[in-house]
């Protein structure tokens, strides 16, 4: 078997409309395509031998058969490898479920389709299950414990800790999209301009200057002692020689701790001996340079979450410790506590395993123990200083029995540090009494607390204390969201991407879009080329001015990573018409109704798809879909417009060249066709296609009728706001048009524009990718035969195709048509224009299509200043 290639969607795909996290593999599984299962000898019993598990799973979704037993009976290895890979995911600790595997239009090679825990171990999966069924296949051994541990070393690396995962579980439950911004904690709530980071618990409405003061921790002490709030009596001292001095003044017993530690590191606790003191403040210096030394506060150790200023969980936390039995060594009493499943490396699980690291060893010595030891039935032995669940303790809710007194204590602390996320440790014999100097003490207040010990306690309630926090972030059930309207279709989208920006923007919206020209924010370029995929859509998403996103989506990035976002409030599907076919392993023009339909199959139900009316594959889309629908239509007479609108559906059409928006059977006539600039007089057909789901979206986002009309009249075809979509420049004695066309149905639809355009001779400069297919590339040659006079043939990305290739394709065509007509062969882009300029005559329409769209616009731009330039220089009679 061959992997041919391994693809991640991360959201909305082709493969599935709501599992967003898929591999796709691409697999040919060889020889084996003749061979299915039930034809190897042992294969099964091998196979369920080494993962017994199997025999639990289904072989796919409404089949009751086990998968063994259809091995049993016969299937494809391929289909095998995708239930191995979502087993061995299983066995790693990753809940997966969902596979298909699809045949491809070439026999023996398949699309292998599984949902991942996460994505470096769902990739290693496939891989993984490739090899181990190869494996059986031949008769040879599989390590499956392996595989699995290298899984589970993956996924801890990639997978969020507990706190940050309960705060996205709590964020999906209110519709609140996230993104990770790196690989570690650090994330995105919402979107746009409504977004908010966070990394753990601490947020950016989080004040800097309180986690400055949180991790001085002489600082915070001295704070809260000024605002009478029991602290430990100590000092701040950063040498040895003040050490004996300061024990003097406050005595013992003593604690040192580094002044910005954190997770209990540095700290010794319960000194009584100058010796003891003399090592602890050693010890703490390894963490900062400037060490406190401050009074033993004896008692219980208290964690109390404080989130938006009030109290949210409040735990008891105890050190790790084990439990003798008058048998087990203590070595074997921690190993067999951190056998405890919900003890994990870090803060991986809910809780940590104790480590035997120096601390334990002082503590053991200085109680005359050994790891050899063994501890009499019932005696405990604490492993650790302090009680933090980073060194192995364990936690006990108790914020049911916390006095008032105290918990406005608490509040009152977060408030004078100013923090709105905070933890504070105290030490006190019982908080269901208040807290005095007497009895207790806040030992110290951190800014971005753990919150696992709250999440899943020891012992006690469990509290969602991801919940407040969410709600600090996002008042009142706000989700947010912006605004996002997605585009996608074979052709027209980018123009229609751009008016509806331009009409956002008129309407006051600080609009971000992308296209395959780019990304723009506010009407600035901040990157140029090819953005119509999930990075794009990203990136305009993560940025902080926008609250208003349009989202050119373009089939080759739904195919190779789905689409960069989960959902769209408005969604428009332009058309569908024969392009990159036998790309992608997409061969039909339905397979590609199916990959534009995954845009607007990821409208919110409560939102709109605005499909084409005058499409029948687009407009088919509406029978998969669960949201609102509204169409459009060059015919106010279309049937499935009149029944849309007396059903009190919301479409966009042209009657009596005007454009109209109908709700139900209430019209509004936006503006005369060949008023519009974009229309071109009204003699361009496509752009008036284009002009109308525009219109349906800005009316659907509530812009005022009056903005859109005069948004309408200044949305002018020219490089600045239509780049490379039928830029028509005008020379002293000829015009030039650079456009994007690229397709058949574009070269269709110039065909009706320039059937119309007044020329004394019309030229074209064309073009054909490489990765179309022949048939394609001719009737290319064919429709430019029937448009121009004279034809141009030029090169851009012939992605696998020789130019003589591209050219004889293109050739052949316009040969079929007009065996007399001019050919040139110009490969390069801006050769090609200045040849054309060159010879241009006078009322000559010269037609570009173009690739390289800045480069070619500056170039005949500069020709445009050029030309002024001379007839300048020419002497007045």
């Amino acid at each position: 078997m061959k992997i041919i290639e391994i693809k991640v969607m991360r959201g909305a795909n082709y493969w599935s409309g709501n599992r967003k996290k898929l591999i796709v593999m691409k697999l040919d599984i060889g020889e084996w395509e003749q061979r299915p299962t039930n034809t190897i000898g042992g294969f099964g019993e091998v196979l369920e031998q080494l993962l017994p598990f199997l025999k639990s799973r289904k072989c796919s979704e409404g089949i009751e058969n086990s998968f063994l037993e259809r091995v049993k009976t016969g299937i494809l290895v391929g289909h095998v490898v995708e239930q191995v890979a979502l087993e061995l995911q299983s066995l790693a600790g990753m809940e997966c479920g969902f596979g298909q595997t699809l045949s491809t239009n070439v026999k023996g090679i398949y699309h292998v389709v599984f949902s991942y825990g996460t994505e470096r171990a769902g990739k290693y999966a496939a891989k993984a299950a490739v090899d181990l069924v190869e494996n059986l296949l031949i008769g040879l051994e599989y390590n499956v414990d392996v595989a699995v541990q290298e899984l589970q070393l993956l996924h801890n690396r990639e997978k969020l800790g507990p706190s940050t995962f309960a705060i996205v579980k709590e964020a999906e439950s209110r519709n609140i999209p996230y993104t990770r911004l790196n690989d570690d904690s650090l994330l995105m709530l919402g979107q746009g301009c409504n977004q908010k980071i966070i990394r753990a618990s601490v947020a950016s409405t989080t004040s800097s200057i309180a986690v400055d003061m949180a991790c001085d921790k002489d600082a915070t002490r001295n704070l809260l002692s000024q605002s009478y709030i029991p602290v430990p009596k100590g000092m701040l001292i950063d040498n040895i020689t003040e050490l004996e001095e300061v024990v003097k003044k406050i005595g013992f017993s003593l604690v040192t701790k580094p002044v910005n530690g954190n997770h209990g590191r540095g700290i010794t606790t319960q000194i009584t001996t100058l010796e003891e003191a003399q090592k602890g403040f050693y010890d703490a210096q390894k963490i900062s340079g400037n060490v406190i030394v401050e009074r033993f506060i004896p008692g219980n150790d208290y964690r109390f979450l404080v989130i938006n200023y009030k109290l949210a969980a409040v735990a008891k936390r105890t050190p790790a410790l084990v439990l003798g039995n008058g048998i087990a060594t203590i070595e074997e009493l921690i190993t067999e506590t951190n056998s405890d499943p919900n003890r994990g490396e870090g803060h991986l699980k809910a809780l940590t395993k104790i480590k035997i690291d120096v601390a334990t060893q002082a503590i053991l010595a200085a109680k005359g123990l050994r790891l050899d030891s063994v501890l009499s039935i019932g005696e405990i032995l604490f492993l650790k200083d302090t009680a933090n669940l980073s060194s192995g303790g364990t936690a006990t809710d108790i914020t049911d029995l916390v006095h008032p007194q105290n918990v406005f204590m608490a509040e009152r602390i977060a408030r004078l540090m100013n923090l709105d996320i905070c933890g504070i440790d105290i030490m006190a014999e019982n908080v269901a009494i208040p807290i005095t100097e007497k009895n207790g003490a806040v030992i110290e207040v951190n800014a971005g607390p753990g919150l696992r010990m709250h999440l899943s306690p020891t012992k006690g309630m469990a509290r969602n204390v991801a919940e407040p926090l969410v709600n600090m972030l996002f008042p009142n059930n706000a989700n947010g969201r912006i605004p996002v309207v997605a585009v996608s279709g074979t052709n027209g989208k980018t123009t229609v991407t751009r008016l509806i920006a331009h009409l956002a923007q008129a309407a006051g919206h600080h609009t971000g879009y992308t296209t395959t020209d780019g990304i723009y924010i506010d009407g600035n370029a901040i990157r140029l080329g090819d953005c119509s995929g999930p990075g794009g859509s990203a990136t305009v998403l993560r940025d902080p001015l926008v609250d208003f996103a349009v989202l050119e989506c373009a089939r080759g990035g739904i195919l190779r990573a789905g689409l960069g976002f989960d959902k769209c409030n408005i969604s428009v599907v332009t058309n569908v018409t024969e392009d990159h076919l036998g790309l992608n392993d997409i061969d039909t023009i339905d397979q590609l109704a199916r990959v534009k339909a995954v845009v607007a199959q990821s409208t919110f139900d409560n939102g709109t798809a605005i499909l084409n009316g005058d499409d029948d594959l687009v407009y088919q889309m509406k029978n998969t879909l669960t949201c609102t629908i509204a169409l459009f239509s060059m015919d106010a007479n279309n049937e499935r417009i009149k029944k849309h609108c007396s059903d009190g559906g919301l479409a966009a059409f042209i009657e009596d060249n005007y454009f109209v928006i109908s709700k139900g059977e209430s019209k509004i006539k936006i503006a005369a066709v060949d008023q519009v600039p974009l229309t071109f007089s009204g003699t361009c057909e496509f752009m008036i296609k284009n002009v109308l789901p525009a219109l349906l979206a800005a009316s659907i986002s509530n812009f005022p009728i009056e903005t859109i009309k005069a948004a309408l009249n200044s949305f002018i075809p020219s490089p600045a706001l239509t780049p490379g979509r039928m830029n028509v420049f005008e020379f002293k004695n000829f015009r030039l048009m650079i456009d994007y066309v690229h397709n058949t149905d574009g070269y269709i639809q110039m065909q009706k524009f320039m059937e119309r355009v007044e020329a004394t001779k019309k030229t074209g400069i064309i073009s054909a990718t490489g990765d179309r297919r022949v048939e394609d590339i001719k009737k290319i040659g064919r429709y430019s035969a029937q448009m121009f006079d004279e034809i141009i043939i030029r090169h851009g990305d012939n992605r696998g195709r020789t130019t003589e290739e591209l050219s004889t394709m293109l050739s052949d065509g316009i040969r079929e048509i007009d065996s007399n007509i001019k050919i040139s062969i110009i490969s390069n882009e801006i050769e090609s224009v200045q040849y054309a300029i060159d010879h241009a005559q006078s009322g000559e329409f010269i037609f570009v299509c173009v690739d390289d769209i800045q480069n070619t616009l500056a170039y005949v731009q500069q020709q445009i200043e050029k030309e002024n330039a001379t007839v300048n220089l020419v002497p007045q009679s």
